[in-house]
C-alpha cells in the first residue's frame, strides 16, 4: 500500500459525551465487532476496556483519555474514549485538540444534556467534524425525534438522518438504513455480531420514503449533482450520495446522524460505516500550522511521511514507573531508538519505545509514520503541549 493511500485510510476520532451516555459501552462494542477485544466488557460490571484504571471500574465512569486502535474494511481507526464528566474537561480539551473528527454519543431518554454540549461546543472551536450517535433507544422514556429536536436546538448543528429507529422502549427492534432503503436487524445470540438486511416493513414503508426524501433534499441543498437528480426525480446514485454527505460533513455543514442501543448490541457496525465513509482522514483536514522557533515563520506540516518530522505531546502519564507520552504525529516519521528534537527546551530526546496503545496494554512497533497516535517511551524533559521535530527543520506548534 502506498504511504498516501495509507494515510488516506487512517481515523483519528474521539467519543464525547455526557457522563453515562453509553460512550464506553459504544467503544466496548466497536472493539468486539472489529476483532479488538474476544470478549465484551461492560462498564457495570468493572470490565470495561477503556476503563483500566482502578477508579474508573469502581465509579463506572471514565476519568482519563485512553487510546486504542482497532481496524475496519481497511481502515485504520485510532479511538479516544475522553470522559464525560464536568470535572474531567481538560482531558477532552487536550483530546480534542489531535482528533480529525467526532462521534457525539447521546442518551434517547436525556437528549441533549449540560456536558454533551460542552464537549460538543469544543469540537466546534477546533472545527472537528462529527457524528452523533442516538443510544438507548430500548430504554423507558427514550425519544429518537425529540432528541433530534434538542442536538438542532441546543446545539445549533444539522444533523441529517440517516437511520430511523424500527419500534421502541422494549419493542425497539432494528433500524432502516435510509441510504440504501433496508432494514438491520441484529441477532441477539451473536452478541449482535450478525445482522440481516430485511425488506422494509409495509406498515413503515410510507415513513421511511419521507425521510427519505428529506435526506436527499438537504444532501441536494450541498451538491449540484444530488440537486440535479432530486430535481428531475430520477434516481440518486449511492457512491454520489456518500460522496456527498461524507464532504458536507468535513466541511462542517451536516452531522450524519445514526441511532441503536449499544446495551443490546444494536447499531454498531454501521456506525462503524460512518466513521470510514464519513469522517476525514489526515488527508482531509487542513494542514496544521506551526512557527519557526527564531524566525517566527508560519509554516504548514503536510501529512507525509517523506515530510520533516512535526508531532505533538498531548498527555504524560506515569505507568509502571516509566514516562509515557502520547503524541499525535502530524508530518514525518518516528522510529525506535531515533532521536527528536524539543525546541521549546532547545534539547534532543532520543525515542526507546513506540507503542501501538489499547488503552493500557500496548504493543510494540518498529516505526509509526504522518496521522498516527501512538505512545511513546523514552522523553525525560519534554512534556504536555509540547513538540518534538526533526532538528534541521524546527517547528513550534500551538500548546494546549
Amino acid at each position: 500500500m502506498k504511504a498516501n493511500a495509507k494515510i488516506g485510510n487512517i481515523r483519528n476520532i474521539g467519543i464525547i459525551a455526557h457522563i453515562d451516555a453509553g460512550k464506553t459501552t459504544v467503544t466496548e462494542r466497536i472493539l468486539y465487532y472489529t476483532g479488538r477485544s474476544h470478549k465484551i466488557g461492560e462498564v457495570h460490571n468493572g470490565e470495561a476496556v477503556m476503563d483500566w484504571m482502578v477508579d474508573e471500574q469502581e465509579r463506572g465512569i471514565t476519568i482519563t483519555s485512553a487510546v486504542t486502535t482497532c481496524h475496519w474494511q481497511n481502515t485504520e481507526i485510532h479511538i479516544i474514549d475522553t470522559p464525560g464528566h464536568v470535572d474531567f474537561t481538560i482531558e477532552v480539551e487536550r483530546s480534542l485538540r489531535v482528533l480529525d473528527g467526532a462521534i457525539g454519543v447521546f442518551s434517547a431518554v436525556e437528549g441533549v444534556e449540560p456536558q454533551s454540549e460542552t464537549v460538543w461546543r469544543q469540537a466546534d472551536k477546533y472545527k472537528v467534524p462529527k457524528i452523533a450517535f442516538i443510544n438507548k433507544l430500548d430504554r423507558t422514556g427514550s425519544d429518537f425525534f425529540g432528541t433530534v429536536k434538542m442536538i438542532k436546538e441546543r446545539l445549533n448543528a444539522h444533523p441529517l438522518i440517516l437511520q430511523l429507529p424500527v419500534g421502541s422502549e422494549d419493542n425497539f427492534t432494528a433500524v432502516i438504513d435510509l441510504i440504501r432503503m433496508r432494514q438491520i436487524v441484529w441477532d441477539a445470540d451473536t452478541l449482535g455480531a450478525e445482522f440481516e438486511e430485511e425488506e422494509i416493513p409495509a406498515e413503515l414503508a410510507a415513513t421511511a420514503a419521507e425521510y427519505r426524501d428529506k435526506l436527499l433534499e438537504t444532501v441536494a441543498e450541498f451538491d449540484d449533482d444530488i440537486m440535479e437528480s432530486y430535481l428531475a426525480e430520477t434516481a440518486v446514485d449511492t457512491a454520489a450520495l456518500l460522496g456527498a454527505i461524507r464532504k458536507a460533513t468535513i466541511d462542517l455543514k451536516l452531522v450524519p446522524l445514526l441511532c441503536g442501543a449499544a446495551l443490546k448490541n444494536k447499531g454498531i457496525q454501521p456506525l462503524l460505516d460512518a466513521i470510514t465513509q464519513f469522517l476525514p482522514s489526515p488527508l482531509d483536514v487542513p494542514p496544521i500550522e506551526g512557527m519557526h522557533p527564531e524566525s517566527g515563520q508560519v509554516i504548514q506540516c503536510h501529512p507525509k511521511d517523506s515530510e520533516p518530522l512535526a508531532a505533538l505531546i498531548f498527555k504524560v502519564s506515569m505507568i509502571e514507573g516509566r514516562k509515557l507520552s502520547y503524541i499525535r504525529i502530524y508530518s514525518g516519521k518516528i522510529k525506535t531508538g531515533g532521536q527528536v528534537f524539543n525546541p521549546a527546551r532547545n534539547e534532543k530526546e532520543k525515542i526507546a519505545r513506540i507503542l501501538n496503545m489499547h488503552a493500557n496494554r500496548r504493543e510494540r512497533m518498529n516505526t509509526a509514520g504522518a496521522g498516527s497516535i501512538v505512545g511513546i517511551v523514552g522523553l525525560k524533559g519534554s512534556s504536555t503541549g509540547e513538540t518534538l521535530c526533526d532538528q534541521k527543520h524546527p517547528i513550534l506548534l500551538e500548546k494546549i
